[in-house]
């Protein structure tokens, strides 16, 4: 690094080095001290001292201090450099990770389900400005977004089987529980909802969270399935 240096300004004009023990003059020039020294025993004789570069003349001569400032920054850039560490800006504990950062993680702002993936403000961007994602949809951000879709039929789980008191997909819809008693899961939960103003506050809990769950958090035993069951 010391040669990248040499040309630059921190650099003597006199060795044409890189600066050692520097000293400032008070033209603003910077020099080593053993440099600037030498150059001034040549111009002993006359008893007018100048600066090599822009000529400032100096008298009696100057007695010269070592400048802390410029000697402290040139130890700092001789240190060998350190690799920067992958550091996730904006990601804190319990957030999401966008999943197209690549060298700094930032948090997630949205999912998509279409897409099925989480993105930070920067990259969700094109899902607002393109056509191209015009049908795409977008939620709040969810750790594990796996969980909205069917294990079998890879779709989105946005139906809800009354009659077997679970979250399928459409083409769940015309398999499994062909001829059940289904509505789109956001429908259920608004009903369940409703329900909740009608029997009290002591069933509002009770079928909220149910409702809740299967609309928005999705986690349930695809094999037994989540029963629902109204007392």
């Amino acid at each position: 690094m010391a040669e990248s240096w040499a040309a630059g300004p921190l650099s003597c004009s006199i060795c044409l080095d890189v600066l050692k023990s520097p000293v400032t003059l008070h033209c603003g020039h910077s020099y080593c001290m053993d440099c600037v020294n030498a150059y001034w025993d040549e111009e002993d004789q006359s008893g007018v001292y100048s600066c090599p570069q822009c000529r400032h003349t100096f008298k009696p001569r100057p007695v010269l201090k070592k400048s802390t400032v410029l000697a402290d920054l040139m130890g700092k850039m001789s240190e060998p450099e350190k690799p920067t560490p992958h550091v996730k800006d904006g990601v804190g504990p319990g957030d999401v990770e966008c999943d197209f950062c690549t060298v700094r993680k930032l948090k997630a702002v949205k999912s998509c389900l279409v897409c099925l993936a989480s993105y930070c403000a920067t990259h969700l961007q094109p899902h607002y400005e393109s056509a191209a994602f015009k049908r795409h949809k977008l939620v709040e951000v969810y750790a594990s977004i796996q969980e909205r879709i069917c294990p079998k039929h890879d779709k989105l789980l946005e139906v809800y089987c009354r009659s077997d008191g679970q979250c399928i997909c459409l083409l769940c819809v015309m398999d499994d529980h062909k001829g059940h008693d289904t509505l789109s899961a956001a429908a259920e939960r608004k009903e369940r909802q409703v329900r909740t103003c009608i029997f009290g506050p002591s069933l509002c809990l009770k079928v909220f969270s149910q409702s809740y769950s299967c609309e928005i958090k999705f986690k349930y035993n695809f094999t037994i399935g989540l029963k629902v069951v109204f007392y």
